[in-house]
């Protein structure tokens, strides 16, 4: 059995099928979905999901491209929604200076915000981070410094820097089907050398197809495809591979656990 860390089920190309695609996971032998919230308005979707599917757990939070639209986002109501029983994570949050769909230092702010409300709730934090390593590090740093917090790296393309200086914070490393592609040989290179009891992977669905299903909707049953690849650079079986990711999972996301 394996788990994807992070989808979002209820975007365009999965949510027509919605039903579909869980059960092509649950054949693949998914055993456990995290449908990640980036909005307010997504919120009611994701917890509602988790409510209906015994194997799909929720996060709330607001995406860094979405931190203009949400410019009164207090910790006080991510802590306050967060409290649902299936509601396992805060985010995803960060920090995207390659779009820059949001002024920065709102993202900031919005970054700040969901810390804190990760800091109270001891939930882990939900990390997304391009182009912007120093500035993500920076934050994290300061708040560490402040309360003791854990999390994942989610989707990761960074530099091994920036994965060895999360895991010194007490982060995990999550990766998606960019870990297949062809031209991803500095993140393998990268992913190769990650210590095993902090790794995840994900399929960040419906992006980021892994090869062999390169130009189609990404979808859970896909996280098999990113697991093999992983299993591969760290000179697991992909067997063994599952069962650590499954038990990192277990280990970072405890909520989920004690629901289990």
């Amino acid at each position: 059995m394996i788990i994807d860390s992070h989808c979002h089920l209820n975007y365009p190309g999965l949510i027509e099928n919605q039903q579909a695609v869980l059960g092509r996971a649950r054949a693949a032998g998914v055993s456990l979905m995290v449908a990640i919230g980036t909005k307010r308005a997504e919120w009611p979707e994701v917890i509602a999901l988790a409510e209906q599917e015994a194997d799909v757990y929720a996060t709330v939070g607001i995406h860094p491209h979405e931190a203009e639209a949400h410019p009164d986002i207090e910790t006080a109501e991510l802590v306050a929604v967060s409290a649902h029983p299936k509601v396992i994570g805060i985010g995803e949050t960060g920090l995207d200076y390659f779009y820059d769909k949001s002024p920065r230092e709102r993202q900031k702010n919005n970054f700040r915000a969901h810390i804190r409300a990760s800091q109270e709730t001891g939930l882990p934090l939900i990390v997304h981070t391009r182009d912007a390593e120093a500035d993500t590090l920076e934050i994290m740093q300061e708040a560490m410094q402040e309360h003791v917090y854990t999390g994942v790296i989610h989707c990761f393309t960074a530099s091994k820097m920036f994965a060895d200086e999360a895991i010194r914070l007490g982060f995990y490393i999550s990766l998606s089907g960019i870990l297949t592609f062809k031209n991803a040989t500095d993140l393998q290179a990268t992913a190769s050398n990650l210590p095993l009891d902090r790794l995840l992977v994900e399929t960040d669905s419906p992006y980021l197809a892994p090869v062999p299903m390169r130009g189609r909707p990404c979808e859970p049953a896909y996280v098999v495809h990113t697991n093999a690849q992983l299993a591969k650079l760290q000179n697991q079986s992909p067997e063994r591979m599952a069962e650590i990711t499954t038990a990192n999972f277990h280990a970072l996301f405890t909520k989920a656990s004690k629901l289990l």
